[in-house]
């Protein structure tokens, strides 16, 4: 059986197709993810009765225009709140930093710390991150917070971190599932010895 185009106008009016495509290991749920394009793609069981097709992509455009909205609330003031409240609960409020700020700039990384020169304790996360869980969030601002400690990705960077925000595994695991559905491979450079 074929693909169905259908067509989902987002929060910012525009328009989003969604293939709707019947997929016999799925049994009583659908699954719905964005490509790398942009489009949705929505798995339907292979049952899955035609004229309920409307209501999972009402649905979708639920879910879509909840993500869109978190998005518009982070601002770099809650950025700069939320790391305040990382360093205090993971790492005792030792670490410190200049600015933290959302930026559009990245392809390859989710997020940035600079040392030394004018801009030294500068943090800069990727927006790419506002529609992503709490907690992978989380985890790239004490990522980046641990730079201030560790400039590089060393063990002891490693040691650190993992000691410090307890998901990081987690988060790092759903990074690298992510990037491999958009195609993407997000940089940690000398990532673990």
């Amino acid at each position: 059986m074929t693909d169905q185009q259908h067509t989902l106008i987002d929060s910012k009016n525009q328009a989003i197709t969604v293939l709707v495509r019947r997929d016999r290991r799925l049994k009583k749920s659908s699954r719905w993810t964005r490509q790398a394009d942009g489009s949705i793609l929505l798995r339907i069981p292979e049952r899955f009765p035609k004229n309920q097709i409307g209501k999972l992509l009402n649905g979708v455009a639920e879910q879509l225009q909840k993500q869109a909205l978190m998005a518009e609330r982070r601002t770099d003031m809650d950025l700069q709140l939320r790391a305040e409240q990382i360093n205090k609960k993971y790492f005792q409020g030792k670490i410190s930093w200049t600015a933290i700020r959302w930026v559009d700039n990245m392809e390859s990384r989710l997020g940035s710390c600079t040392h030394g020169g004018a801009t030294d304790g500068h943090i800069r996360i990727s927006r790419r991150l506002q529609g992503m869980p709490d907690w992978v969030l989380d985890y790239v601002i004490a990522h980046e917070l641990v730079h201030r400690l560790h400039a590089n990705h060393s063990k002891e960077f490693w040691n650190t971190l993992r000691a410090g925000y307890p998901l990081t595994d987690q988060a790092r695991g759903f990074i690298m599932g992510i990037g491999f559905k958009e195609g993407v491979h997000y940089e940690e450079e000398g990532a673990e010895e």
